[in-house]
């Protein structure tokens, strides 16, 4: 029903805390399959991936992975971000009932400092990105980054928070 791809270079650490996440929604039935994509990492991220059945590609073109995942949506995040509470059902319910994509809400108690939400503009995947295959096949070009893909889209938002990649990174969760 549901693929989730990330990109990573040398975030094994981040790779395993995103997946474990990941592991509930497979059980549920709501995650189909894995890949990763990576970036030249010389740590143990392949490891971490081929531990957790994922697909692993060091080369990749975006519109060739889409065409082979299995699920009839996408997930697309960053390394080290995990959906917090409540969100396979969310999804599930999302992807059930619309043809939109979507984000999850950033968490709460995670912010970033106020001067930063003002002045910068937040990755494209802070938040994760859902959207259709079909429409993630139709915007994908050769050589394209998963944060290109998702700039510029104009998604609902879920109810459910989702942790961002960077505080794992700070080591803050």
């Amino acid at each position: 029903m549901l693929t989730v791809i990330l990109e990573c270079r040398d975030q094994e650490a981040e790779l395993a805390q995103t997946l474990s996440v990941l592991v509930a929604g497979a059980v549920e039935g709501l995650v189909s399959d894995v890949v990763v994509l990576d970036h030249g990492s010389r740590d143990g991220s392949s490891r971490v991936a081929d531990a957790a059945g994922c697909r692993f590609h060091v080369q990749w073109d975006l519109k060739d992975v889409l065409r082979s995942v299995r699920g009839e949506w996408v997930l697309l995040v960053e390394a080290g971000a995990r959906p917090l509470h409540g969100w396979i059902d969310e999804v599930g319910e999302y992807v059930a009932l619309n043809k939109t994509p979507a984000r999850f809400s950033p968490s709460r108690h995670h912010r970033r400092p106020f001067y930063q939400r003002i002045v910068r503009r937040l990755p494209p995947l802070e938040c994760g990105l859902l959207l259709p295959k079909r429409q993630a096949i139709a915007l994908a070009k050769s050589g394209m980054a998963l944060g290109q893909l998702a700039a510029g889209q104009k998604p609902a938002r879920l109810a459910s928070e989702i942790l961002p990649a960077w505080v794992s990174r700070r080591g803050g969760a």
